[in-house]
């Protein structure tokens, strides 16, 4: 009842927001790269476009999208009609409007180990089989489908409803891209989504703990032309009836998750650069580094400033942050004792392939706990961070291979630790079910000998920590090798499978067993207790319900092996999620 009477005020806060009327000018004056200079209604009001067809700028647009995993963001487009004086009509091709641009088209990240959205006629939701409106090709995604990847609400693509020529409808258009005269564009959007998790020896407690967790997101997305744009995304998190004490990510009441604004800084080559400043998520490549991280209730944010050009072929981002600590109860704070900072740089030789070149540094001062007998000296740590990275595809062939190596202080000791993985696969889009079939290496460094000589434990710093090492959270990037074989597979067009299988060692005995947020999970100093973690068995199926739902069951299975047995509770944990997502 709580949750219930919580979202119905949400609702009607939305529904006031969605009930604000924005007036225009009758004209304007005639501006370079403006829309077509055809007299807008006086007052544009959302209430009033949701019985009245919206009205769209006859002169933009916008290419489709196929597969959002491989190729761009729709963004090209027509514009204001050319000058007849300038040129032939026959020979002359019109400028490019502002707002094609607007945002700035992106290419949506490649995760390790992954899927080849089908193509072809189909059924592409559930949707679509119940209104039999059988497609001859993919629809085109605002956002990736099945709730599987990781992309920011700030990344959405509404562009294809500037196109006088699109035929793809929804009950959501009239809140995305409201043209507000000739300068202005508005979007509103946000999120429900809903979790049951049963898991069985949780955290390797020996407890069991079965829960619901909630959550809550809307945002409002005001341009001015290309030049600025403010973003606001509200979050709301809960979680109910846990047996164990939440995870820190599991509740936040009433918080800002993005609050930020571009301002666009140059042109260059004809794409935009900006810079970013204020409360913003951060996703980078296959996020084994850097990553919202969606799965927990909370995604991750960071507090500081971000600039930022990308083109068809490349993309150059560099930024300088604080993380942000989640506060249940009271607004979330930055970590002033911590640095975040990068420079992250992508080239895309076709458009399945691409090549991440990157340097991240992180610095924390936050005291370590160390040996009494440890000399004096600094007691938080930094480290650097260089790595590169290949994926993509070409014919039945599937690649994945990064490598990255860190150095720094580690309280009184050096560092001079790496990480590597090692990915390759087939693809076969003319069979059947348009099966992916993976084999992979993940290697992360352990420190041999604790405390003495360099510190060798990799940092996995900010990573995506769910969608590696089984999906169970109980295996993080430190410390550990991991050899995998995956699958993926649409039985239909709008259900997605998955099955894994990893078999799990620690690369040194002595040191621990670190879990997805980095934590220490089991630890034995002698190293008697082996590097035999364990192997864990993954099914993951998602249901494309509609543009909007997604439904995704997940069951993992941990078998403890020697070092898990040896060091606490020789325990198997299970591990059950059903969740409901649904975005508007």
């Amino acid at each position: 009842m709580r949750s219930f009477c919580r979202n119905t005020r949400e609702l009607a806060l939305a529904s006031l927001v969605a009930g604000v009327s924005f007036v225009a000018p009758a004209t304007a004056p005639a501006q370079t790269g403006a829309l077509p200079q055809t007299p807008p209604p006086a007052i544009i009001t959302i209430k009033d476009a949701v019985t009245s067809p919206l009205q769209i700028p006859t002169a933009v647009a916008v290419t489709g999208v196929g597969d959002p995993l491989l190729a761009p963001v729709p963004g090209t487009a027509a514009s204001t009609p050319a000058d007849p004086a300038a040129c032939a009509p026959a020979t002359c091709d019109p400028p490019p409007s502002v707002w094609s641009k607007v945002p700035p088209p992106i290419t949506f990240p490649r995760l390790g180990a992954f899927f080849i959205l089908p193509t072809g006629p189909g059924y592409y939701s559930f949707k679509d089989v119940l209104f039999g409106e059988y497609r001859e090709k993919p629809p085109v995604y605002p956002w990736p489908p099945f709730c599987l990847d990781v992309v920011p609400f700030f990344d959405n693509n509404f562009r294809y409803l500037d196109d006088p020529n699109n035929t793809q409808f929804d009950w959501v258009d009239p809140i995305k891209r409201i043209h507000v005269g000739d300068n202005w564009l508005l979007s509103l959007g946000g999120e429900e989504r809903i979790r049951f998790s049963d898991e069985i020896g949780s955290r390797l407690s020996g407890k069991n703990n079965v829960f619901e967790a909630e959550r809550t997101r809307l945002y409002g997305d005001l341009w001015f032309r290309d030049l600025f744009r403010l973003y606001v995304e509200y979050e709301d998190v809960e979680s109910f009836s846990e047996q164990l004490p939440p995870s820190p990510t599991d509740i936040n009441k009433s918080d800002l998750l993005n609050f930020f604004i571009d301002v666009k800084v140059f042109e260059l080559n004809g794409q935009p650069a900006y810079v970013r400043g204020g409360r913003q998520e951060l996703n980078f490549g296959s996020q084994r580094l850097v990553s919202q991280t969606d799965f927990p209730n909370s995604p991750r944010n960071f507090d500081g400033i971000k600039g930022f050009w990308h083109s068809d072929k490349v993309e150059v981002d560099a930024f300088w942050t604080r993380p942000v600590v989640i506060n249940p109860d009271d607004f979330d704070s930055e970590n002033d004792k911590a640095t975040f900072a990068g420079l992250w740089t992508k080239f895309r030789p076709t458009k399945t392939q691409s090549v991440d070149l990157y340097y991240l540094y992180l610095d924390n001062a936050t005291p370590i706990a160390t040996p009494a007998t440890a000399p004096a000296g600094r007691r938080g740590f930094d480290v650097d961070t260089f790595g590169a990275r290949y994926v993509g595809d070409y014919n039945h062939l599937v690649w994945d291979f990064e490598g990255m190596y860190q150095f720094g202080q580690h309280t009184f000791q050096s560092t001079s630790a790496g990480a590597a993985t090692t990915g390759v696969g087939l693809h076969f889009a003319e069979l059947p079910f348009n099966p992916i079939f993976w084999i992979y290496y993940d290697y992360a460094s352990g420190s041999h000998d604790p405390g003495h000589g360099d510190y060798g434990t990799f940092n996995q710093l900010f990573p995506n920590g769910h969608n590696y090492f089984g999906w169970t959270d109980l295996v993080g990037r430190q410390n550990i090798d991991d050899l995998n074989f995956q699958t993926w597979f649409f039985p239909t067009k709008w259900i997605a499978m998955g099955a894994q299988y990893h078999i799990l060692r620690l690369d040194a005995a002595k040191d621990a067993l670190y879990n997805a947020a980095g934590a220490v999970e089991r630890v034995d100093p002698t190293g008697k207790a082996g590097t035999d973690v364990g192997n864990v068995i993954t099914g993951v199926v998602n249901f494309h319900l509609s543009m909007h739902s997604d439904l995704m069951l997940q069951y993992s299975r941990f078998d403890s092996g020697s070092f898990i047995k040896n060091t606490g509770p020789g325990l198997s944990p299970d591990f059950f999620y059903l969740q409901y997502t649904f975005r508007w």
